[in-house]
């Protein structure tokens, strides 16, 4: 599905936010702009993986994956918006595994209805274990009971042990020979850029960072008041708007290959995203946080705890047979909206 069509939203959206328009029809077009600015980074990253070879390459895709997360979440915390920024870590594993995942199977049923949905044990597996490590670190800071300052040196340190978890795992993919599990290619090789020029793809690359930034910058300043607007917490703006904005383009993707009877790509997509978030954009953020003064560390309240272990509890036992039904991913889904609903009627403070 091209949706370049949407890039019309970046002037619209730079023009009601100088002319101070409502927070809340800013936030939605700003919002809107950022979906094709990732595709768009994506394809220019997949094009020039092209270039540099298949172990390069897959760096770079494994690395620019989730680039739209950290902008994003990089001017969230230039605002302020701790609290928010961590909704939506949470929100992303959650849409990731339980909304991205369960309606990429919805779509590979529904296009073969009398078949089991086959898909690879082994990378399945690989998957599970980087999510478990991830689990296991956020639940550190929340069963010890620190001190404020406490809080942000074991932040600190967990986030590096994340982030060296997440060098490991590329080096071992890398290692083995397997970089093309890296890597998500498409049939469609004008719309992923597969015949773009070096030159070409290095200057979208270029001018979807820029614009995505910009935009990003435009839609942090506007969702705090549109959330508030719209009767929505900190929490539930985090994990169900903020997190939705930066993953559309990877559910769009996701659901594609399901349809295409690729659901390995698929569990790339949506199950190896969240552990790229968990491994990489979360020490990311941490980092990024203490070096503007910004208190983001890895405290995050007992509702969202619980939804990420149920949730990471619920994916592995659903994968580890290797082979999944239609009925798998509507409980997905259904597990998804529960959460929504739970968070939803949350209130601001429920937490830590």
């Amino acid at each position: 599905m091209n949706l370049r069509w949407l890039l019309t939203c970046i002037p619209i959206g730079i023009a009601l936010h100088y002319f101070e328009a409502s927070p809340t029809l800013v936030f939605i077009v700003s919002a809107l702009s950022v979906v094709p600015l990732a595709g768009l980074m994506g394809n220019a990253t997949e094009a020039l993986s092209r270039f540099l070879g298949p172990t390069p390459g897959a760096l770079l895709n494994a690395t620019m994956g989730n680039a739209p997360e950290i902008i994003i979440g990089f001017f969230a915390l230039k605002h302020g918006l701790v609290e928010m920024v961590k909704a939506s870590i949470t929100g992303t594993i959650l849409g990731n595994l339980l909304f991205g995942l369960g309606v990429s199977i919805v779509a590979g049923g529904l296009k073969r209805p009398a078949e089991k949905i086959v898909f690879e044990i082994d990378t399945a597996r690989i998957y599970a274990g980087l999510m478990m490590l991830a689990t296991i670190a956020l639940i550190i800071p929340a069963v010890f009971n620190f001190s404020t300052n406490s809080d942000r040196e074991i932040s600190l340190h967990i986030a590096a042990i994340l982030f060296v978890g997440y060098l490991i795992s590329v080096g071992l993919v890398l290692t083995q020979g397997n970089a093309g599990n890296l890597n998500v290619a498409s049939e469609d090789s004008e719309a992923t850029g597969a015949d773009w020029s070096r030159n070409l793809a290095l200057a979208v690359l270029g001018g979807a960072t820029l614009g995505l930034a910009a935009m990003s910058e435009i839609m942090t300043d506007a969702i705090a008041p549109a959330a508030r607007s719209m009767g929505f917490t900190p929490l539930f703006a985090g994990i169900f708007l903020l997190a939705l904005v930066g993953n559309t383009a990877e559910l769009i993707n996701s659901v594609h290959f399901a349809r295409s009877n690729q659901i390995s790509l698929s569990l790339g997509i949506t199950v190896g995203s969240s552990a790229q978030t968990a491994l990489m954009v979360v020490p990311l953020l941490v980092f990024f946080g203490a070096a503007i003064g910004q208190n983001m560390n890895l405290l995050f309240s007992r509702f969202e705890l619980v939804a990420i272990v149920l949730t990471v509890y619920a994916v592995i036992n659903i994968l580890q047979a290797g082979s999944v039904r239609i009925g798998a991913g509507l409980f997905l889904i259904l597990v998804y909206v529960m959460f929504g609903i739970g968070f939803y009627y949350a209130s601001a403070g429920l937490g830590s």
